[in-house]
């Protein structure tokens, strides 16, 4: 493989123009496919499987035009202090508020609270139900607007008016001026990285290049695969971080192999060749981990999962060919500003082999003096770091973790106030009475049953559709919708179902917004130690088939389990504790959104692969080439440490930028992936790793005979390339070799 990309990174640096103009012609023609692409549905989300999703289906079959999925808004009622809602110039407003929310445009119908009965005991509070006929992600300007102006209009009369449902809430958005924050620190790790505004340039070019190619084409797929820009967040995010760091590895290379004395277009192939194959390796893993997504059966999460790996996919393309060819423009502004100008390099401490010595190798020299310290300091910090993971409890967060700045979180407060916890999360029962003698005495029933149930409130009366074979009822627990309470009263109601089916004659199935979210969590729960066991499968796989060895797998392997572990563990004391939650601006606390401990595992098995590729491989090239363990390991950190260290900065600067997200979902995904990064990268990666190795020795690289035979030979030093194409003498900058021009 190293050969290979050997003669793509000379032939691309050769026919830059052509390979410039190939990926530009590729970003034209996706993006005119995109401008006259139709509009990309909703993703909606359908949990196959599920008890809530069959009986959502029930719904859709039984309940023809009832819009089960349409929008709905919920306009709460605050009186004044001291009134009541029910006060006659109050009510009057209320009145003609859903009266004019009732004509707006897309309006499927309005609920006075006054018919619904839906007034708080103590008279302060009232609700009214507005129903689309479309999904949120369909409703025009118009009818927003419209319903917004009744509002105002009921405002202006003295009433405090809060809108609670989907229909005018905002959708969770990434960072906006705090991932471009992100982004500038990015250029800022670079361009101190490299001491060249080309070189720094240069990776943040090709990663955004890479982000265009892959949204657009998502929105020119979008129709013929349901995909949407929902389903391209993670793609977004992924498709920067990825490119960049892929990029900056071979630039880094790049720079060292003209250090060395390459002429420009060898050491384009050269980085390619060496730095290049452990960017393919890299993005395979990623790739894969991504792809593996699938595997838990949820229609948006597998979008998410495949079109983040298609962008990872572009980028490691990018890498491979659109990189070389620029360098070929600039093949000197990438070097440092010193170097142009042909400056004495600066004399600098060398170790005992004459090697320059740098913050790297003083760093893995410090930790082979104290190997066993660092590593029990590493594990045992991560380890304690990891305990509160044992409490993880999923969920789905609603309007109660919004800020008390937005009006879905203050209707829910009111409603909560005004109705009990237990109101903002009814429970949907769909009872089947298509085998029942008696529908209406089978319903009354079940609805008695569900009643006398320890944990209801109450129970509302059945409303039966046309043909009168199927039935609503709603339950409304005496806890929250979050509360580890109702998840135990769904179960209940669930394990009393074959006595009260029997009694009725009817079947029922438990949904709605609450009961969804437990199915939910409980999918990604059975789901996320399978998935777990996969990749850590997988990783010790693929490096036994890199570094061919049993025991450095093994160790990343648990390394990695560490650094998830720990991560989750820290996201449950934010997020789930409030330990330090005023800092990110968490108002309210609650279960981990379900899809969280999923994504970390498959996003952080691939980030964690790249560091301990380009780590590893840079130690085992310098080991086979005849270094001593301990002097390998130095040589290995004092040529890649900077540029981990660099890569993970990167990493952390954009998904820190999802923290500013005002939605708590976005700010718990950006949070625990770099906080998921940051113990990877610096805590193992760059202390556990060398400390394992030197204990281990030589121990570390060896491989039985029987099965060194049997494995594949993947060249991902570029062993091959570098013995055919010995660099010539070369002037070494004594402080950093990757910066010398030959002389």
């Amino acid at each position: 493989m190293a050969t290979f990309l050997f003669h793509l990174g000379r032939i691309s640096f050769r026919w830059r123009w052509c390979v410039t103009f190939l990926w530009i012609a590729v970003l034209g023609a996706v993006g005119f496919a995109a401008m006259k692409a139709p509009a990309s549905p909703d993703d909606g989300f359908a949990m196959p499987g599920i008890e809530s999703q069959k009986a959502f289906d029930l719904l859709d079959e039984r309940f023809p035009g009832s819009a089960a999925d349409g929008a709905s808004a919920r306009i709460v009622f605050i009186a004044p202090g001291g009134e009541k809602v029910t006060a006659a110039d109050n009510k009057a407003v209320i009145d003609d508020l859903v009266a004019e929310a009732a004509d707006g445009p897309q309006v499927a119908g309005a609920v006075n609270p006054f018919q619904a009965k839906a007034v708080s005991e103590d008279g302060t509070t009232a609700y009214a139900t507005v129903s689309f006929k479309t999904p949120a992600a369909d409703l025009t300007d118009a009818g927003k607007e419209h319903l917004e102006r009744a509002v105002d209009q009921a405002r202006d009369a003295g009433l405090t008016v809060e809108i609670g449902g989907d229909a005018l809430a905002t959708q969770p958005a990434a960072g906006g001026s705090a991932e471009m924050i992100g982004i500038a620190v990015a250029a800022v790790v670079l361009l101190i990285t490299f001491g060249s505004m080309a070189a720094a340039g240069l990776p943040l070019l090709t990663a955004i290049i890479g982000v265009a190619v892959s949204m657009t084409a998502i929105i020119a797929l979008g129709s013929t695969f349901g995909l949407s820009l929902t389903s391209g967040t993670l793609a977004s995010m992924l498709g920067l971080a990825c490119g960049i760091d892929y990029a900056l590895f071979v630039v880094s290379r790049y720079r060292e192999e003209r250090g060395k004395g390459r002429a420009p277009r060898e050491a384009a192939g050269m980085a390619v060749g060496t730095a290049g194959s452990a960017v393919v390796f890299a993005g395979l893993t990623v790739v894969i981990a991504l792809a593996g997504l699938s595997v838990v059966g949820i229609p948006m999460l597998t979008k998410m999962g495949l079109t983040a790996a298609g962008a990872v996919l572009v980028a490691v393309l990018i890498c491979l060919t659109l990189v070389p060819a620029l360098l070929g423009f600039w093949p000197d502004a990438v070097l440092a500003r010193r170097i142009r100008k042909g400056r004495t390099p600066r004399r600098t401490k060398k170790d005992s082999a004459g090697n320059a010595e740098n913050g790297g190798s003083r760093w893995a020299r410090l930790v082979i003096r104290h190997p066993l310290p660092v590593l029990l300091l590493g594990v045992v910090g991560l380890g304690v770091l990891a305990v509160p993971a044992a409490d993880l409890q999923l969920g789905m967060p609603g309007d109660e973790a919004k800020p008390t700045s937005t009006t879905e979180r203050r209707a829910y407060d009111a409603l909560a106030d005004g109705f009990g916890p237990g109101f903002n999360g009814p429970l949907t029962i769909v009872v089947d009475t298509k085998g029942a003698d008696d529908p209406q005495a089978a319903a009354t029933v079940i609805s008695k049953r569900i009643a006398d149930t320890p944990g209801v409130v109450s129970v509302s009366p059945a409303q039966f559709n046309e043909a009168r074979d199927a039935a609503i009822l709603s339950a409304t627990p005496a806890t929250s919708p979050t509360d580890s309470k109702t998840i135990d009263l769904v179960k209940t109601i669930r394990a009393e179902r074959s006595g009260i089916e029997e009694q009725s004659g009817a079947t029922y199935e438990v949904t709605g917004s609450t009961a969804m979210n437990i199915d939910v969590a409980k999918r990604f729960q059975d789901a996320l130690v399978p998935y777990l066991i996969v990749v850590v499968g997988l990783a010790i796989v693929l490096l036994l088939l890199v570094f061919r060895s049993l025991l450095v797998p093994l160790k990343a392997a648990l390394g990695y389990l560490l650094s998830v572990l720990a991560s989750l563990g820290v996201v449950v004391s934010v997020f789930q504790y409030g330990h330090g939650a005023e800092l990110l601006g968490v108002e309210q606390t609650g279960p981990i959104m379900s899809m969280m401990p999923i994504f970390l595992v498959g996003i952080v098995f691939g980030l964690a692969m790249d560091y301990e590729v380009f780590l590893v491989s840079r130690i085992r090239e310098a080991y086979v080439h005849g270094e001593r363990p301990a002097q390998a390991i130095v040589s290995g950190f004092r040529t890649s440490a900077r540029v981990v260290v660099a890569a993970a900065l990167i990493m952390m600067a954009v998904f820190a930028g999802f923290v500013g997200a005002s939605e708590s979902m976005i700010k718990m995904i950006g949070f625990g992936l770099a906080i998921a990064v940051l113990f990877d990268a610096f805590v193992v990666r760059m202390a556990i790793v060398p400390a394992v190795l030197a204990l281990l020795g030589d121990r570390a690289w060896r491989l039985p005979r029987w099965l060194d035979r049997i494995l594949p030979g993947i060249d991902i030093e570029g062993e091959a390339i570098t013995r055919n194409h010995p660099a010539p003498a070369a002037q070494v900058d004594q402080d950093s070799p990757e910066l010398v021009l030959s002389k």
